[in-house]
């Protein structure tokens, strides 16, 4: 599988999926214009998507979500980032379902924490009925907690979503990954428009969408402007729009992938919130390795929700004692009006 990008000597189109965005007043942006953004130089960049941010957003609210891997490992699809999937040799054993207990157990910690959305990951290719079935069981159990609640669970089917949302979930998580032209050199086993169908059923089925992407894997900045671009002109911009630092797991095939100036991911936070005002722009997977002051640079862009907890799915991230550190020292609060929220921030 190929997995070194090289600038596409003709232009990125978007895909056939790709339309104006129905909201009355929201921009249609071509790649051309968000490649633009990024080539701004870098302060000039964060101006514009601080006054974005600023007109949308308390400037120094982030919101705090939890991240539990539900179903581990066994994933037949061969991403070339993920751990979990069958096809390399990571470590990782494949695990059944989670029962409900154990994720009230999780749900109440992550709350008691100051989480407010708590996110249940699956690693199927697509789950069958009475996958969803189970998963309808966990999604009562986190809504019982009090947090709102998110799964991921891969590719749906028709009628799968409504099922979800029956049960009180309110956002869908299924990330575009990439642009569409590097799409085939990280994935085989399916491709870009089964995502685009699944969001589609997510929107049907009356689900909030959280969808983004990863950056480092090898691909130009012309190709993140791209994925921006997807995103942005989606028939309903995402809720929810997780940036993804790749994760270098040994075993799968992007783990000895260059590493992304941190600058590069900063402009792709400053992007995004300038593409999609009144989206949640969330630093996702890699937040460990970026470093408090990168970190502290992507909320001047414009990011305004973390996974918050020890764990990623499976891959480590900040641990919560250092968040509420960080969060001191940048005048950073959790969302208003949560509960437990008093207590994210130590005293003096």
């Amino acid at each position: 599988m190929p997995l070194t990008a090289t600038t596409p000597p003709q232009p990125i189109t978007l895909h056939k999926r790709a339309a104006p965005a129905a909201t009355a007043g929201t921009e249609r942006w071509s790649v051309e214009q968000i490649e633009a953004l990024l080539n701004l130089p870098f302060t000039d960049l964060l101006w514009q998507a601080q006054k974005v941010h600023r007109a949308h957003h308390d400037p120094n609210e982030v919101e705090l979500a939890t991240l539990l891997s539900v179903k581990t490992g066994g994933c037949p699809e061969d991403c070339g980032y993920c751990p979990q999937s069958v096809h390399y040799d990571t470590g990782v054993k494949a695990e059944k379902l989670m029962e409900s207990g154990a994720v009230k157990q999780a749900a109440e910690a992550a709350r008691a924490a100051g989480a407010t959305r708590f996110c249940m990951g699956a690693a199927w290719r697509a789950p069958k009925d009475r996958d969803i079935d189970a998963v309808a069981e966990l999604v009562r159990t986190v809504k019982d907690v009090g947090l709102e609640a998110c799964v991921t669970l891969g590719m749906l089917a028709d009628g799968q979503a409504e099922k979800l949302k029956a049960a009180g979930l309110d956002y869908y998580n299924h990330n575009l990954d990439c642009a569409p032209d590097f799409y085939g050199e990280i994935i085989s086993t399916r491709d870009y428009q089964d995502r685009l169908d699944t969001l589609d059923r997510v929107r049907g089925a009356g689900v909030k969408v959280c969808s983004g992407g990863i950056v480092g894997m090898g691909e130009s900045r012309r190709q993140r402007a791209a994925l921006i671009a997807q995103l942005a002109n989606l028939p309903e911009v995402p809720d929810s729009v997780p940036i993804n630092h790749l994760v270098k797991v040994e075993g799968t095939p992007l783990a000895e992938q260059p590493d992304l100036d941190p600058f590069e991911f900063v402009r792709m936070i400053a992007a995004a919130r300038i593409t999609m005002p009144k989206s949640r722009v969330r630093l996702s997977a890699g937040r460990q390795q970026l470093g408090e002051a990168v970190q502290a640079l992507c909320f001047l862009a414009g990011a305004n929700s973390i996974f918050y907890g020890e764990k990623l799915l499976i891959t480590g991230n900040p641990e919560v004692a250092g968040d509420r550190a960080l969060f001191q020292r940048l005048g950073v609060k959790g969302r208003a009006g949560v509960p437990g929220m008093d207590a994210l921030l130590p005293a003096g």
